[in-house]
């Protein structure tokens, strides 16, 4: 095997070793963040983007129709 094919193999490893690594943690943060957005509705908190609300309450700044 030549230098320059090593050269490549190894470029393409360790390319291929981040990729795995990112699309990893991007993974393992999507389920952190799934849970703790779970815990917070669980404990009555809403996202703002929830246009019932806890209560039927419009955000503040909001109109009536």
């Amino acid at each position: 095997m030549s230098t320059h094919a090593l050269y490549v193999t190894a470029a393409y490893a360790v390319t291929a070793v981040a990729m795995i690594g990112l699309i990893g943690w991007v993974l393992i943060d999507q389920r952190a963040r799934k849970r703790e957005l779970a815990a917070l509705e669980a404990a009555g908190i809403r996202r703002r983007s929830d246009k019932t609300g806890a209560a039927g309450v419009r955000a503040k700044g909001t109109r009536a129709s």
